[in-house]
């Protein structure tokens, strides 16, 4: 796990790099100063910014395979992760904050423009308009459809 980077990686190279194509300029890298040091902040604009690896993360959208070696111990790291996301984003809603949360597998090449698109107007409104703190899932599907995706899966299975 060492060789693992937190900082500076791949997706958070190119959120960089799109904000920065925007327009956006004036944010913060890990800034101390907010909670759970985020990735990306806007401390003007009170936006925080959370680039999430689906592996590390456990993301909602893609479902990242589990190791089969020493299940124990990876559950266990999981949830600790899952849970130190969880505080976080609540310190973060808490303050104030607009909490952007972007999945890693909504940044490659299929789906990278709608996602930066999606990014680029929740910064640009929270700027804008002064709104209470708030957690934003990009690419994110309402539950409603979620629901439906899954009752068409069970359909097709059974």
């Amino acid at each position: 796990m060492q060789a693992n980077r937190s900082k500076n990686t791949t997706p958070e190279l190119r959120v960089r790099a799109a904000l920065r194509a925007a327009g956006l300029t004036g944010y913060r890298l890990h800034w101390k100063k907010a909670p759970g040091h985020p990735d990306v902040c806007f401390p003007g604009r009170r936006v925080a910014i959370l680039i999430n690896g689906c592996f590390w993360h456990r993301c909602p959208f893609c479902g990242p395979s589990r190791p089969k070696t020493h299940p124990e111990f990876w559950e266990a790291k999981f949830a600790r992760n899952r849970a130190r996301d969880a505080r976080v984003r609540s310190e973060l809603v808490d303050g104030g904050w607009t909490v952007v949360v972007v999945w890693e597998c909504r940044l490659r090449k299929a789906r990278f423009d709608q996602t930066m698109d999606e990014v680029v107007s929740v910064v640009r409104r929270a700027g804008e308009e002064r709104m209470p703190g708030h957690v934003v899932e990009i690419g994110s599907q309402g539950a409603w459809r979620l629901r439906r995706m899954r009752a068409r899966r069970r359909v097709r299975r059974g």
